[in-house]
């Protein structure tokens, strides 16, 4: 009780709604398949002894694409330092058989010290989604179609020859072809190379994994179901629970 009674009281006059991407963004494979993390929620000063969080996945297949996910708590001391505190069980995300969206409810009591410890080396504390690939990643086939189009070009910031429009030719109104001569000023001619965009999926063959949309403290009466190794809902794809939390595992430590 004390802890919490050290809380600073509210300096505003006004609520704050953090706002997180929607979008699933591609996750490529970190320093050797270590846990990295995709979402960063500051708890500092948290009330309940446990939290809600939601994101969801794209690109999730099965036997090609697979994560394994976990909610971690981290403390953050004045030197920038980063330690690990708790973690939840680990999560398999095994997807679908052909791309679908998949929504990831996730209930978890953290392990994290009631109320504010500041005092104490200016602790901060941090809730972060992270991941690791279990399967994959695996690249599509694939052959970038990219295109070599020879083109008559000028910057975009001149005006072009006799006021705009095609170049004028003498003799040649139609235009069926056009001939650029060495002396027309501020044009030029040449090969230019046109790439086909190519999204992270096919070209590193990775999933994708959203921010968390929210993160949340609730109390006991609110979601009963939360455990130190998690509870989760899930629709639009395959998970299973795997190994307890291993607080040892190497995680991205910055």
């Amino acid at each position: 009780m004390s802890a919490i009674e050290r809380a600073p009281a509210p300096v505003n006059a006004f609520d704050r709604y953090p706002v997180a991407e929607w979008a699933a963004q591609g996750r490529h494979e970190a320093l050797g398949n270590m846990w990295s993390s995709v979402s960063i929620a500051n708890v500092t000063g948290l009330t309940f002894d446990r939290i809600e969080a939601k994101f969801i996945t794209d690109w999730m297949i099965t036997g090609r694409r697979e994560a394994e996910v976990r909610l971690a708590a981290f403390r953050h001391d004045s030197e920038g330092q980063r330690w690990i505190v708790s973690a939840s069980r680990v999560l398999n995300l095994h997807g679908l058989s052909a791309r679908n969206t998949g929504v990831i409810l996730f209930r978890w009591i953290h392990g994290i010290p009631f109320g504010w410890d500041y005092e104490e080396n200016n602790t901060v504390y941090t809730i972060e989604l992270q991941h690791r690939y279990r399967v994959g990643p695996q690249e599509d086939n694939f052959e970038a179609r990219n295109r070599d189009i020879f083109v008559f070009y000028k910057n975009q910031n001149q005006d072009p020859p006799f006021g705009g429009g095609a170049l004028e030719m003498a003799s040649n109104n139609d235009y069926d072809t056009m001939v650029l001569p060495k002396n027309r000023p501020g044009v030029s001619g040449g090969w230019m190379t046109v790439h086909e965009p190519v999204e992270d999926h096919v070209k590193y063959g990775s999933y994708s994994i959203s921010a968390m949309h929210y993160c949340v403290g609730l109390p006991k009466e609110r979601i009963p179901e939360a455990t130190s190794d998690g509870w989760i809902e899930s629709r639009g794809l395959n998970t299973s629970w795997g190994r307890a939390a291993d607080l040892t595992e190497e995680y991205l430590a910055l």
